[in-house]
């Protein structure tokens, strides 16, 4: 159907505004606003018919009962809804009220349209009070996760203005024994610190099984800095509780919720951060990250490099230890979830492979072992064999007990090659 005919129709119906005029065939012409589109429309009408250009405020339109003259103003409320925060994308969505929403359809049915047939009026009422917002604010759209997300609720007359998380990625070494990643809530009292009307016994009353983790000597300060609501740790993968974590450190993201603040000095945050953990944990390679790194750094299965100082329940000869590592190196193992985990992991059988593994005698009682193994695999029970759950076993192919007495991971790496520290910011 021609364009002037479908104006024609339209404006036969009623009072209709230039902006849903225009609507209806935007899929027709590029480079034009709907309210341009249609004011031409109706000149061009106006030539052919040799009749009188008769405009329509917008207030009169059947249609969209005025609202597209209040772009502008919900512009203004969007802008004054984020005021204090800092943002550099956005984007707009529109919830426009049913009656609208029949009105339309009701218009391209008169006129002979079919439903697809131009654009809905949220697509403009998005697009129109976005740029109007952009202009103000000096911040881009974004269809991809933006920092801010604004629903326009016509029918409520009400704009809402989400915040979008923001995240901080690093690697952290914990250089002192019996802290935890994560906070570690009492099993017992499920953190209350209570056991009815007393103090719960097994925490001492303080609802938590440590009194510090990681993650509060990090996401607390980044929450702070960066003047958000909630923090949380991501970490890739943990080591055990009495375990250090050395070397290049391991990595972790730390999301930020509704956070005021995004554009922060990363070196000084770092600073801060170490100073507030006083040598108990130390961060570094701190830099701004996006969302997909929260589940690039949690689904990251590296392997690992570990020294663990042994103990023997008797004297153990040098030939036979290092027969003993000759035959675990390069061997598949496999692993019932060990007695420690029980409670929290499933009971399952899990086959890990030992890639490199070296020993060295201290004392007849006494080895420094060091591995190197795929994601996953348990090396302390590697070591002792965990009452026949670890198949094969230092203890089992030496034929004594042994026990890790001091564990100390020294590596998250690629299975191939050192973990390089950018290596979730490669393409």
């Amino acid at each position: 159907m021609d364009v002037l005919d479908v104006a024609a129709r339209a404006t036969e119906t009623g009072p209709v505004c230039d902006a849903c005029l225009g609507r209806l065939v935007a899929d027709r012409s590029f480079g034009l606003s709907n309210a341009d589109r249609g004011s031409a429309l109706r000149t061009s009408l106006a030539l052919r018919d040799d009749e009188d250009f008769e405009p329509v405020d917008t207030a009169d339109c059947w249609v969209c009962e005025g609202r597209c003259a209040a772009f502008d103003e919900w512009a203004e409320r969007a802008a004054e809804a984020v005021e204090g925060v800092e943002f550099a994308t956005y984007n707009v969505g529109t919830r426009p009220p049913p009656l609208i929403e029949e009105n339309e359809a009701l218009l391209r049915a008169d006129v002979g349209l079919d439903e697809e047939a131009g654009e809905p009026f949220k697509s403009e009422f998005n697009r129109e009070v976005g740029k109007r917002f952009g202009r103000l604010t000096g911040a881009e759209v974004s269809f991809d996760r933006p920092d801010v997300q604004f629903t326009i609720d016509l029918a409520e007359d009400e704009v809402d203005a989400k915040v979008n998380s923001t995240f901080v990625y690093g690697r952290y070494r914990k250089l002192e024994r019996d802290i935890p990643q994560t906070e570690w809530p009492c099993r017992e009292c499920k953190g209350s610190g209570r056991q009815g009307a007393d103090p719960c016994d097994h925490c001492g009353g303080s609802g938590y099984l440590y009194d510090d983790s990681v993650e509060e000597y990090t996401a607390p300060v980044v929450e702070d800095v960066m003047d958000g609501t909630e923090a949380t740790f991501h970490g890739a993968g943990r080591e055990d509780v009495d375990a250090l974590m050395l070397g290049t450190g391991r990595p972790f993201v730390i999301e930020v919720e509704e956070p005021r603040r995004r554009r922060v000095d990363t070196d000084r945050l770092q600073s801060d951060i170490n100073a507030f953990a006083d040598g108990a944990v130390e961060v570094e390679g701190l830099r701004l990250a996006t969302y997909d790194m929260v589940e690039r750094v949690k689904e990251h299965d590296a392997a690992k490099r570990y020294r663990a100082q042994v103990t023997f329940d008797a004297d153990v000869d040098a030939d036979a230890l290092a027969a003993a590592v000759g035959e675990l190196e390069g061997t598949t193992v496999e692993q019932y979830t060990p007695n420690r985990v029980d409670h929290r992991r499933a009971s399952i059988t899990r086959e890990r492979d030992v890639y490199e593994m070296t020993a060295e005698l201290d004392e007849p009682r006494h080895a420094t072992v060091e591995i190197r193994g795929e994601g996953g695999l348990y090396i302390k029970e590697l070591i002792s064999s965990d009452e026949g759950r670890t198949e094969p076993s230092l203890a089992g192919l030496l034929g004594v007990g042994a026990e890790v007495t001091a564990l100390d991971v020294l590596a998250v790496a690629g299975e191939d090659e050192p973990f390089e520290r950018d290596e979730f910011f490669r393409e």
